[in-house]
């Protein structure tokens, strides 16, 4: 069987370089190599709040980053977990593979439940990692690139994919995640990089709104600059965040700056990520709302297409 890469993103709000750094970029390279199906997770934003927020708004703001960072719509199948009913339809016999108890160990749908905005918790958010495998297996992804903190869900979606083989038919590979070798951002307040925690630079910010956010990130009163992970975590997630953008060791920038302090830190960082960001910048520029509904639309016809056949091959399997 040859590879396939399923990866995506919730539409709840834009981009950021967390998840640049974590697997955009790496979707960008696989592209080439792979067929790809990337996933506008829409109906998971409801997991772990009440409402969708302005979800068509945000729905337009993720296609426009994929086509910002060089997703080929000529390449990967862009769609929309919302157009592709049999999705839903394969979750109902993928959830009567996993335990309850199974579900509630996940560590992801932990810390989700941490910061859930809802004032209860859903049934939604236990069945979140089985929502995902419906997502990867539908179109026998076998290459799921991932950041670190996403793990726990392919453990479940590949328990799923054994546990359907072994009780009904080989129908589904057993995916695999690929992680970035990238280290792992914080966000600014020193906490995990998030959109809906309001620390993250958004890949779609303007130099100003940048720079001003970038002033805000914490620090530390000590005026020689270091690169201590352990000792001095936000000074170092700073240098970590610059040397990804420059292409540079962090401890290399550490040493550049010396006793110029957190305000010299904070002017190259603010230079480095905006430089970084100019070509994504002008490329988000270069398409309109239009074309993103067309892709989308293109998209989602391909990515229905490959979900009938899997799902009828599910319904075969099981004697219906």
């Amino acid at each position: 069987m040859n590879d396939v890469v399923l990866t995506g993103d919730r539409p709840t709000g834009r981009l950021h370089l967390g998840h640049y750094f974590g697997s955009l970029a790496n979707r960008v390279k696989l592209q080439h190599d792979y067929p790809m199906y990337v996933l506008i997770a829409d109906y998971q934003v409801i997991t772990d709040r009440d409402l969708p927020g302005e979800i068509q708004r945000n729905i337009t703001d993720l296609l426009l980053d994929y086509l910002a960072i060089g997703l080929d719509p000529a390449k990967v199948t862009i769609f929309q977990h919302s157009a592709i009913p049999e999705l839903n339809q394969l979750l109902l016999p993928f959830l009567s593979l996993v335990s309850v108890a199974e579900l509630r160990r996940n560590p992801t749908v932990k810390d989700e439940i941490a910061h859930s905005s809802q004032q209860a918790v859903s049934g939604l958010m236990f069945t979140y990692p089985v929502h995902q495998a419906a997502d990867i297996l539908f179109c026998k992804g076998t290459l799921v690139p991932v950041g670190k903190d996403q793990l726990p869900h392919i453990e479940v979606t590949r328990l799923v994919a054994r546990r359907f083989n072994e009780r009904y038919a080989e129908v589904f590979p057993l995916p695999e995640a690929m992680l970035g070798e990238r280290p792992l951002l914080k966000g600014l307040d020193g906490g995990k990089m998030s959109k809906s925690r309001g620390n993250a630079i958004d890949l779609a910010a303007t130099e100003d709104e940048t720079a001003a956010l970038i002033r805000k990130a914490r620090t530390d009163a000590d005026r020689l600059i270091t690169y201590d992970e352990t000792h001095r975590p936000e000074v170092a997630n700073l240098l970590t965040v610059a040397g990804l953008c420059l292409d540079r060791p962090p401890q290399d920038i550490a040493d550049e700056i010396g006793h110029g302090g957190a305000a010299a830190l904070k002017r190259l960082v603010t230079e480095a990520v905006n430089e970084f960001l100019r070509p994504i910048r002008q490329r988000r520029r270069e398409h309109t709302e239009a074309d993103a509904r067309q892709i989308l639309a293109a998209g989602n016809e391909r990515a229905r297409e490959r979900a009938v056949r899997t799902l009828d091959e599910v319904r075969a399997a099981m004697g219906f």
